[in-house]
C-alpha cells in the first residue's frame, strides 16, 4: 500500500454538502486519510466549519502526539457563505424554513464554485472528494486537471437503486391514481420492489428529477466514488457497481471509527441531557432500551409525535428519545404528549428519557443497555447501528431512506419496518402511523419470545463484528484506503504537467488499463 515517507504527500480537497449528515462523515473520512499520511483540506463556510472543527482538532492533536511528522494533517479552508438573501448565520440545510429559503440555499451552493476555483488554482490538490450535490464540481475539477471523486453520504445499495431509478424511470409506467402500485427496480442483484408513494415522482417533482439526472450524469463523468461503507455489508452491490455499471468505487467505512471521541463527534456543544442519559442507561438491563432518533433534518407533526409517544408506552420497553427538530416550536410545551406520558419521562420516571439537542449517538448505540434503534434510515444512522450491532425499527421519510430500509429489512434482515409509505420532505406532511403499529415493530425487534427477534439480533451482532474489523489493518476498508492512495499516486507520477494541460476533461479521468488491473479496480 502507498506510503508517503519518501515523496511529497498526497493532497486531497474535501468539499462536503452543507448539512451535518454530510459534513460529519467527510470530517471522519479526512481523519482516516490523514492518519495514513495524506494532507487533507476541508473547504466550507464559517457556520459549517464549526461542525467539523472538533473532529479536525482531535485528528490533528492525535497527529502531533503520533507519527504524522509533527504537523497538523487536516486544514479547514473557510470561505464566506454567498449572499443570496438568507438571514445571517443560515448556512445549512437544517436551518431552512420554507421552499423559498431552499431555493436561495441551492443558489448559494452554485455560487460556491468561485471560491472552489480560487482554491484549486492556488493549491492544485491531487484529488477532490466532492459531494454529489455539487454537480458543477465535475467540470470545475476537470478545468483544473484534477480528478473528482464523488461522495454522496449513502451506501452502494442505495446508489445502485438510484441509478436504476434514473436510468429506467419505472414510476412512469404506474397509474397516477394508485400510490400503492408496486414499482420494481430493474437490473439489481436482488428483487427490489417499492410502493409508488415511496419514490420520487418525476411528474410531481420535475425539478427534483432533473437534479437527480444531472447528478447521475456528473457522477458517471467522475474518476470514481468513495463510500462510507464496507464490503461485507454490501458485497453483491459492490460487485454490481464495479462490474455491471462499470464504475470505480472505494469503500472506506465505517468512517466514524476515525474519531477517538464518540461523545463530541459532530458537535461543538452536546445536549445538557447527555451525561444524565448515559448514567440512566447504566442502570438499565442489557438490551432493554429502545433508542429513538430521526437525525437532524426530519420533522414530525404533533399528531405523529403523539402516536410515537403512545407506541413507546405500549411497547413496554424502556426508551431514550432524541427530540431534535422533531417537534414544532409552538408545541414545545408538550401538548402532543398523550395522557400519562409526562410521568414516564419525568425526573422520577423509570421507563423513559428524552434528550433535546445533540446526543452522543455513537456512545448510546454502543451502550449494552440499548437493544433496538427506531430510525429514519439515514445512512449515517444506519451505519452507526450496524457498527454497534444494534437491530433497527425502520421509519424512512425521504431521500435515500426508503432504499436503506430495503437493505436493512429485506437484504440484511436486521430490522423491522413500521410501514412508512410516503416520500415527503421535512417541509411536507407525512402519514400518521398508529401507536399500536409502532409498539408492535419495537417488540418484534426487542421482545423476548417474539418470532424472528432472536435471528434479527444475531445477524445484527455478526455485522457489528465485521464492521469493526473493516478498518483494522488487513480489513477491507483499510485496504481500499490504500488502493485509492496508490491509484492517485500512480496518476500523479504518470501524467506530467505539460501533458495534463493538453488533455480533455474526459481524458483526465482515465487511468491506464494496466494500472487499473494492478490496483484491482478494473
Amino acid at each position: 500500500m502507498a506510503t508517503m515517507d519518501e515523496q511529497q504527500p498526497l493532497h486531497i480537497l474535501f468539499l462536503p454538502f452543507l448539512v451535518p449528515g454530510h459534513l460529519i462523515p467527510i470530517a471522519d473520512m479526512a481523519a482516516l486519510f490523514a492518519a495514513r499520511g495524506v494532507r487533507c483540506t476541508i473547504l466550507t463556510t464559517p457556520v459549517n466549519a464549526a461542525v467539523v472543527r472538533p473532529a479536525v482538532d482531535r485528528a490533528n492533536d492525535d497527529a502531533l502526539r503520533g507519527d504524522a511528522g509533527g504537523a497538523p494533517a487536516i486544514d479547514i479552508a473557510v470561505v464566506p457563505f454567498p449572499d443570496v438573501g438568507l438571514p445571517p448565520g443560515v448556512e445549512s440545510g437544517t436551518a431552512l424554513a420554507s421552499e423559498e429559503d431552499r431555493g436561495k440555499f441551492f443558489h448559494a451552493i452554485r455560487r460556491l464554485r468561485e471560491p472552489f476555483d480560487r482554491f484549486m488554482a492556488e493549491h492544485h490538490p491531487d484529488a477532490v472528494v466532492a459531494d454529489g450535490l455539487f454537480t458543477w464540481s465535475v467540470d470545475a475539477a476537470a478545468e483544473h486537471g484534477v480528478p473528482r471523486l464523488v461522495f454522496l453520504g449513502t451506501g452502494v445499495f442505495a446508489r445502485s437503486c438510484q441509478e436504476s431509478m434514473v436510468r429506467h424511470n419505472p414510476v412512469e409506467a404506474c397509474p397516477d391514481d394508485d400510490p400503492d402500485a408496486a414499482v420494481s427496480l430493474p437490473g439489481l442483484p436482488h428483487r427490489v420492489e417499492m410502493r409508488r408513494s415511496q419514490m420520487i415522482d418525476p411528474k410531481k417533482r420535475p425539478d427534483h428529477w432533473a437534479y437527480f439526472k444531472m447528478m447521475n450524469d456528473a457522477d458517471q463523468r467522475s474518476y470514481g466514488e468513495v463510500f462510507n461503507s464496507f464490503h461485507e455489508l454490501e458485497t453483491d452491490y459492490v460487485e454490481h457497481y464495479r462490474t455491471a455499471l462499470g464504475r470505480r468505487a472505494w469503500l472506506v467505512g465505517p468512517a466514524a471509527f476515525a474519531s477517538k471521541d464518540f461523545a463530541a463527534r459532530g458537535a461543538a456543544e452536546l445536549s445538557p441531557d447527555a451525561d444524565g442519559c448515559l448514567r440512566w442507561l447504566d442502570a438499565k438491563p442489557h438490551g432493554s432500551v429502545a433508542y429513538v432518533s430521526f437525525g437532524t433534518l426530519s420533522s414530525f407533526s404533533p399528531a405523529e409525535m403523539r402516536e410515537l409517544a403512545r407506541g413507546l408506552d405500549l411497547s413496554g420497553m424502556n426508551f431514550v428519545w432524541v427530540i431534535n427538530g422533531a417537534a414544532d416550536d409552538t408545541d414545545a410545551s408538550g401538548q402532543w404528549m398523550p395522557e400519562g406520558f409526562p410521568e414516564l419521562i419525568s425526573p422520577h420516571g423509570d421507563r423513559g428519557l428524552t434528550i433535546r439537542g445533540w446526543a452522543p449517538q455513537m456512545l448510546i448505540l454502543n451502550h449494552p443497555a440499548v437493544g433496538g434503534f427506531v430510525t429514519h434510515c439515514g445512512w449515517n444512522s444506519t451505519l452507526e447501528a450496524v457498527s454497534a450491532g444494534v437491530p433497527m425499527v425502520t421509519w424512512p421519510r425521504y431521500a435515500d431512506q426508503f432504499f436503506n430500509e430495503k437493505l436493512i429489512v429485506e437484504v440484511l434482515k436486521v430490522g423491522v419496518s413500521v410501514g412508512s409509505k410516503d416520500f415527503a420532505s421535512n417541509l411536507e406532511n407525512h402519514q400518521v402511523i398508529g401507536g399500536e403499529v409502532i409498539a408492535g415493530a419495537v417488540r418484534r425487534v426487542m421482545g423476548d419470545g417474539e418470532e424472528g427477534a432472536e435471528a434479527i439480533r444475531k445477524k445484527a451482532a455478526e455485522l457489528g463484528v465485521k464492521a469493526r474489523g473493516a478498518l483494522e489493518k488487513g480489513g477491507s476498508s483499510h485496504d481500499d484506503v490504500g488502493r485509492l492512495m496508490d491509484a492517485l499516486m500512480a496518476r500523479r507520477t504518470s501524467v506530467d504537467a505539460s501533458e495534463l494541460a493538453e488533455l480533455s476533461p474526459s481524458a483526465i479521468y482515465s487511468v491506464p488499463k494496466h494500472t487499473e488491473e494492478k490496483l484491482g479496480v478494473a
